[in-house]
């Protein structure tokens, strides 16, 4: 799944610097793109509800440490299983099944013990 095979040198932006250095590059553009996608998204979804102001607030502020711990799971998934930054396709349920479980207890905790939601 990717234009280039990061441990074999075939990476046009980091070419001379190693298998670590793109590791680290592509896991923090994956990251980084994660995190833009999900705070778009659901400023979308609660600007119909909150207006754009809010629905952005919200966005940040309520998920932001959920966001951040689930694209830090599923990058890590995929290294210890593919022992870099490749992606395959069995790969994939793997890191969706942990990347769905590990904000859990935290937005459980926020829930229950502060009371807070993304609409209440």
């Amino acid at each position: 799944i990717g234009l280039f095979d990061w441990r074999h040198g075939n990476d046009p932006l980091l070419p001379d610097y190693g298998d670590k250095l793109a590791c680290v590059f592509n896991y923090g553009i994956s990251g980084f793109n994660g995190l833009v996608t999900s705070i778009v998204l659901e400023t979308i979804i609660l600007y119909k509800q909150m207006g754009l102001k809010l629905g952005l607030k919200t966005a940040l502020g309520m998920s932001l440490i959920s966001m951040i711990s689930m694209e830090v799971a599923m990058n890590l998934t995929d290294f210890f299983l593919t022992g870099g930054a490749t992606l395959n396709w069995w790969v994939v349920p793997i890191m969706l099944v942990v990347g769905f479980i590990t904000p859990l207890p935290y937005n459980y905790w926020r829930l229950k013990a502060l009371g807070k939601g993304c609409c209440a």
